[in-house]
């Protein structure tokens, strides 16, 4: 047998073993699978709390109100950055794709140390900062593990990148979510609270999260 029918004879074993792979959802309809669900929790949320205290917040400092939207986009711009970047093939420049909303939302939450104090809104001390830091870590943790399944048959070639963003998303959604039931005036201690928790979440995604999507 000559050495191009070997070829040929090995060339159809091997294709006759393989499986039909299941084709991935595109990025955007496995963001919006992921939003419904923050979604949900979120109409949860509103249905115990309510929406009149976040709304006087709002209507009070609007610049409370501008850092909530931009903690909502960076969320939404962060799981679509995530769910491209898994794929082969797509341009790393999808990573700035949140930087503006978290620009917004830093920029827009450090304004409001520097105004006068809301009337009649309390200002937070070092235990409400605290329970923020574990409401945003506690909704973080089974976010980020929600995404990364999600990008369990992706195959990242940046994995740690992708994972920045999957904890950026998740952090976001948390601060977002934290809006409907966070009753306090922006303070120097909640802002550093914040600070810290999303730092905590984007770290631990980097590290954790790398490692399975690079496993996978």
């Amino acid at each position: 047998m000559s050495d191009a029918a070997r070829h040929e004879a090995l060339i159809d074993t091997l294709g006759a073993e393989l499986t039909p792979v299941r084709r991935l959802p595109p990025p955007w309809r496995r963001a919006l699978g992921w939003l419904l669900v923050v979604a949900v929790i979120a109409a949860v949320m509103f249905m115990h709390y309510g929406a009149h205290t976040m709304l006087h917040r709002w209507a009070a400092a609007p610049d409370l109100g501008w850092a909530a939207c931009g903690a909502v986009l960076t969320a939404v711009t962060a799981v679509l950055a995530a769910l491209v970047l898994a794929v082969p093939g797509r341009p790393t420049a999808w990573a700035w794709l949140p930087v503006p909303s978290t620009v917004l939302w830093i920029g827009a939450s450090g304004l409001g140390c520097l105004r006068a104090h809301i009337p009649g809104m309390p200002v937070m001390d070092l235990h409400g900062a605290n329970d923020c830091l574990i409401f945003i870590i506690s909704f973080s943790i089974p976010l980020s593990g929600l995404l990364i399944w999600l990008l369990r048959r992706a195959c990242p070639l940046r994995p740690v990148l992708t994972a920045v963003m999957v904890g950026l998303a998740s952090a976001a959604a948390s601060a977002s979510l934290l809006e409907i039931c966070h009753n306090f005036d922006a303070a120097a201690t909640d802002l550093l609270m914040h600070a810290l928790a999303v730092a905590i979440v984007v770290a631990a995604n980097a590290a954790m999260g790398g490692r399975l999507l690079s496993r996978a």
